[in-house]
């Protein structure tokens, strides 16, 4: 490995936040789950979240859109959704729903810069009513249009890229946030060599 190399790796292990993660439900198309590694990728997240609990596990992703961004990340895949926000519970102080319904928040309104799992649900039918039990409310992407939904994609991008604004106004990119023990495992993940002394 290059020197140029892992200084590249490096800095993005620094810039990892663990208080931010997302989990996606039943999604069908293994390049959307795909193009949504790749954006948590893009805002450092480290952590993602699958729960398949009404459609078969993905044997694998749609690799033309994450330009193998699985690769960098640590995939947790679930088939159970009580044992999945059971864990996501044990790391993350909330947990709130893409959800098109009155009740929900602004996404412009919320504090993104606590710790908090984001969940989006099946491109045909979004969050399921099981699944909302689970979180503790819903937020809603403002639209202007006619067509009231994004594709799941999308709306996991500008909810992402909103949270990775407000993450960089708290200074939150500014220092390494990642556990020494948890910067090591990665390290071991990506192959970085140990520098001798």
């Amino acid at each position: 490995m290059t020197p140029e190399r892992r200084n590249r790796l490096e800095s993005v292990l620094s810039k990892r936040q663990p208080n931010l993660t997302v989990v996606l439900e039943n999604v069908f198309d293994p390049h959307n789950v795909s193009a949504v590694m790749r954006t948590c990728d893009a805002v450092g997240i480290q952590d993602v979240y699958i729960l398949n609990d009404r459609i078969p596990p993905h044997k694998k992703w749609g690799f033309r859109s994450s330009s193998t961004a699985a690769k960098w990340l640590n995939i947790h895949q679930y088939t159970d959704a009580s044992e999945c926000f059971g864990e996501l519970r044990k790391y993350y102080k909330n947990i709130y729903a893409s959800y098109l319904g009155e009740g929900s928040a602004d996404l412009y309104t919320m504090d993104l810069t606590q710790s908090v799992a984001l969940v989006f649900g099946n491109e045909t039918f979004g969050i399921s009513e099981d699944l909302r039990k689970f979180t503790d409310g819903d937020f809603i992407i403002p639209q202007m249009g006619i067509i009231k939904s994004l594709n799941i994609s999308v709306a996991c991008a500008v909810t992402l890229y909103e949270a990775m604004r407000q993450k960089r106004i708290a200074g939150h990119y500014d220092s390494q946030a990642l556990s020494e023990e948890r910067i090591k495992q990665i390290r071991q993940q990506w192959e970085i060599p140990e520098i001798d002394d």
